[in-house]
């Protein structure tokens, strides 16, 4: 075991030395000194992984100490001990970022627990996570053996994540393997229970089916229509292990009324699965009956250059009497703007608002190095998202509808996967260019349980360009690959970020309702 140095400044250290005892006989040195100028001495001549500081000393007192301390070794933890009860010394002291504060007298467990808390804290955290972990391990594992319904695997899956960022907090990641496998297994399951279902979610109003892309404005945005603005988010790519890492950030400012999910239509992609979203129908539907906004995949115009009137056409479905703005935010500029003509926003019923980022970047990383270097694994990714989010015109137009006490409902319309086993595939030169599905008069592939097959593609309600047009769509951690120019395309496309398959990260998608608490 680690044996930890502890320097401890307090002029009446000899009333102390049980506490340095007790401490020495469990495996950490202390240095005693009797002020603040012998303190700052040692500290310039030795490291210390603690300092306890008594805040009334004569000479220097503790505060001015603390300061002097921070300036020079500014990581170094110090605890700051005291009789004053006086909350401007509390409020000095922890405005100088002290890593602990405690009010004398002080029992040597109260050191004790300090101490463990400031240096013993990564270790024990590790050591409960894995074991925890450990115990859960088998009963996640089991849940696969059993016929779950929509509701369980939401579940499953919010547990993944939950364990995920909790072994990202431990010092050695140790079990993060353990959980890959785990993931990898549980979406290979995910894969089967959504190729027995899809089918019958779309088509039977009888079943208990989950909510999919098209009914969710219906569902969960035009419910929440009041007297009061209504903010809907659309972030796109947006996984919920993403939204789990920006939420404690968010709930800074809003109270959480409901964290919810629904199921992505397939291709789990921006052109089938925002477009249901805004129109409130399946995409063989929106071919059919807007035919003068709907383009297909047969030509190369943008695929979502037409919300803002499916949103329209939607609310005038529903016979909403409501007033309506809709923006969609490419870079840092446009959200920028949006935020300067905030007020303007507040005329309107309903806000919905598009943002790109995330989508961006997991395309970034396929085409740039140095985001592939910025996120080499599934932690940097989203701590990158979390770093974009913290400085981005999205927080700040967040916080302008906390400060006018308003209500947002954040989603998105598909997560991503990141994609690292090949899959061959032909097909003519009009099949699609996405590496998670593929459509097409003339698809040529082995026939595998590692893909979903669909050659009646009216059955998951599918656009059919072709009287022999079928839908291939990829599960678990696959991507499509050309014969020709094979090892180039595995070379630049293993180990990046896609979307458009079948996974849990593409299909199950978080819908968040949150009012600001200033209302």
């Amino acid at each position: 075991m680690q044996r930890y140095n502890i320097l401890w400044a307090d002029d009446e250290i000899d009333l102390l030395k049980p506490h340095i005892l007790f401490l020495n006989d469990r495996g950490y040195d202390v240095t005693p000194v009797t002020s603040g100028a012998d303190a700052i001495e040692e500290c310039e001549n030795k490291n210390f992984d603690i300092v306890f500081l008594d805040e009334n000393m004569p000479g220097m007192s503790g505060l001015e100490t603390l300061n002097y301390i921070k300036g020079v070794k500014p990581a170094l933890p110090i605890v700051m001990i005291t009789k004053s009860e006086e909350e401007s010394i509390m409020e000095n002291a922890i405005g100088s970022k002290i890593a602990d504060y405690l009010i004398k007298p002080v029992n040597p467990n109260q050191i004790l627990m300090s101490v463990k808390k400031i240096l013993d804290n990564k270790r024990l955290v590790t050591e409960r996570t894995n074991s925890q972990y450990q115990q859960n391990f088998r009963n996640i594992s089991m849940a696969y053996n059993d016929e779950m319904d929509h509701h369980e695997w939401v579940e499953i899956y919010k547990k993944l994540i939950y364990w995920e960022l909790e072994i990202d907090e431990t010092a050695d990641k140790s079990m993060s393997e353990i959980l890959d496998m785990q993931k990898v297994e549980a979406n290979a399951n995910f894969a089967d229970f959504v190729i027995n279902n899809y089918e019958d979610w779309l088509n039977n109003s009888n079943i208990d089916r989950p909510l999919l892309s098209h009914n969710l404005m219906k569902k969960k945005v035009f419910t929440h229509l009041s007297d009061e603005p209504l903010f809907f988010i659309v972030i796109d790519n947006l996984r919920f292990d993403q939204w789990k890492v920006i939420e404690e950030d968010i709930l800074e400012y809003f109270n959480l009324l409901e964290e919810d999910a629904y199921y992505s239509i397939l291709p789990t992609t921006t052109a089938y699965a925002r477009n249901s979203i805004f129109s409130g129908k399946l995409p063989l539907e929106m071919e059919k009956q807007d035919a003068d906004i709907w383009v297909g995949e047969d030509t190369d115009d943008g695929k979502n250059k037409h919300e803002d009137e499916f949103i329209a056409r939607q609310i005038k479905k529903e016979r909403l009497d409501i007033k309506h703005s809709y923006h969609k935010i490419i870079h840092a500029q446009q959200g920028k703007q949006l935020n300067d003509n905030f007020n303007n926003l507040l005329k309107n019923d309903l806000n919905v608002v598009v943002y790109n980022f995330v989508d961006m970047l997991s395309h970034a990383r396929t085409d740039m190095r140095m985001i592939r270097e910025l996120a080499p694994d599934e932690s940097a990714y989203r701590s990158l998202t979390k770093s974009w989010f913290q400085h981005s015109p999205l927080f700040d137009f967040l916080k302008l509808i906390y400060e006018k006490k308003g209500k947002v409902i954040i989603t998105t319309d598909h997560g991503t996967y990141r994609v690292k086993k090949p899959f061959k595939i032909i097909g003519d030169r009009d099949v699609n260019t996405n590496l998670r599905y593929k459509l097409g008069k003339n698809l040529n592939f082995k026939e595998s349980r590692d893909v979903y097959v669909e050659r009646k593609p009216e059955n998951l309600h599918l656009p059919k360009p072709n009287v022999s047009t079928a839908y291939v769509f990829a599960t678990e951690d696959l991507f499509f690959a050309y014969p020709n120019n094979y090892n180039h395309y595995v070379n630049l496309y293993s180990d990046t970020f896609q979307h458009g398959g079948i996974s849990l990260e593409e299909m199950i998608i978080p819908i968040i309702s949150l009012i600001s608490k200033r209302a």
